[in-house]
């Protein structure tokens, strides 16, 4: 296999970039050649989202395009990787010809025998789940991004079991990764210059190595690099603990904001999606949030449209956005996912037309909160870890203040990876304008040692 070219695309959530990345290595190890683009390549890897059917839609489409692209190319391998692996698998080689080798999220060390029987002319298949397999001991190639943030897989799986949700069965049971694998992990970003590093799991508060905690796993974690700031996703509203909310207080490079996903505003609705709290519960944990972190920037997940939702129900989500005031939301309609709870015990029953009048209604009112709590940012100075160039002006840089927020300002002789302290002079709804201040450091920003 040496010599031979691959490109990998990957459509998702961070974990499956993650993922890519695991798999770069591996390929990298065999004496393959990374590509920039499909046409160049020998094979072509897919790594694939099925959180929703807009994701699974999208990656069916670039299957057949790819396969357009075989037709020129016979050589051409294609192969499909992730969370629709094993839930596809027949269709996509026996019955539409799409693809020649399909890996399942814990099967990708099997990547090389695998391409190897595509040489021998078979289809090649592995999709099964692993109790085990965490990938602790590859060090992932990161050939894509932009050399200032990272992310770092902690764990794999999920045992939560949500009705709407199908990574349970995509991605298998919950384990957690060696904490002294990903603080070397960590060391080596830090090593390369990395600036920001997202611990990334299923449920990240449910991170157990031993006896180590999530909340020990971030103390640790900061104290690898006191000039990098971290970040984590997704944690639990079941079990968020209090200990890891003093320490992001304590921590000035552990930043103020936490993604803490509601789904739904309404006791009957959490109790139908099998969400373990209450809205009442809920509403404690963010009001606990904002009195032990000051300034705490919260972002959150919402589904509209669930199986059976009332329009009570939906107002109740509403009025729980309104009541918190999330500075971000990811908010969506309701699409069932075969094999999960809701599939097999509930009916898809409220109308499309229904579903998207009520995520209008949520998107419209998110809208208004986002644009009047930036409004409020106005005069505000913050430290911005430069992340690229504007995408609207190369005279301007971008990147996100500790609280997560989009800044963008003039260039001056500032780079990625600075970071610098501005302030905030206009607003939109996504993004804060600022006028660059100076460029400093974490240490010096916060005016003392980052870790004491």
């Amino acid at each position: 296999m040496t010599n031979k070219t691959f490109y990998i695309e990957t459509y998702g959530c961070q974990m499956n970039f993650a993922d890519s990345e695991i798999v770069n290595s591996i390929l990298l190890e065999e004496g393959m050649k990374p590509v920039h683009d499909a046409e160049s390549a020998d094979v072509v890897l897919v790594n694939t989202c099925s959180i929703r059917e807009n994701a699974e839609t999208k990656v069916w489409n670039r299957l057949k395009e790819l396969r357009s692209i075989k037709k020129e190319n016979g050589e051409l391998t294609v192969g499909v990787l992730g969370c629709m692996a094993e839930r596809i698998k027949d269709r996509i080689i026996e019955q539409e010809h799409l693809v020649d080798i399909v890996v399942g999220p814990d099967a990708y060390r099997d990547i090389p025998n695998l391409l190897q029987e595509v040489d021998d002319g078979r289809k090649a298949v592995n999709v099964l789940l692993s109790l085990e397999e965490t990938y602790a001991d590859i060090a992932p190639v990161r050939t894509t991004g932009n050399g200032v943030n990272a992310f770092v897989s902690i764990m794999r799986g999920c045992d939560n079991m949500c009705a709407f949700c199908v990574v349970p069965f995509t991605r298998g049971r919950e384990r957690s990764r060696p904490m002294g694998s990903i603080l070397k992990e960590i060391k080596q970003l830090s090593d390369e210059g990395y600036k920001e590093v997202t611990l990334l799991g299923q449920n990240v508060n449910s991170y157990l190595d031993g006896e180590t905690t999530f909340t020990k796993l971030m103390d640790e974690a900061s104290k690898v690099d006191p000039e990098i700031r971290f970040r984590f996703s997704s944690p639990h509203p079941k079990d968020f603990p209090d200990d890891l909310l003093h320490l992001i207080a304590e921590r000035p490079n552990l930043c103020n904001y936490i993604h803490i996903p509601a789904q739904a505003g309404s006791d009957t609705m959490l109790e139908r999606m099998r969400r373990p709290y209450t809205r009442e519960g809920y509403l404690e944990l963010i009001d606990n949030m904002k009195a032990i972190i000051p300034g705490v920037s919260l972002s959150t997940d919402i589904i509209a449209g669930f199986c059976d939702e009332t329009e009570e129900e939906h107002q109740q989500t509403l009025t729980l956005m309104a009541e918190v005031e999330y500075d971000l939301a990811y908010m969506f309609a309701y699409s069932e996912r075969e094999r999960t709870l809701a599939a097999r015990k509930f009916e898809d029953n409220v109308p499309e037309e229904t579903k998207k009048r009520r995520l209008s209604e949520i998107i419209t009112q998110q809208r208004e909160i986002q644009e009047r709590r930036n409004k409020e940012e106005v005069g505000r100075r913050h430290l911005v870890l430069v992340e690229s160039t504007s995408k609207k002006s190369d005279a301007q840089l971008s990147g996100r203040t500790d609280t997560n927020k989009m800044v963008v300002f003039d260039r001056k002789d500032f780079k990625p990876g600075d970071y610098v302290e501005v302030e905030v002079k206009e607003t939109t709804s996504a993004t804060l304008i600022a006028d660059p201040i100076r460029k400093t450091t974490l240490s010096e920003y916060y005016g003392a040692e980052v870790v004491a």
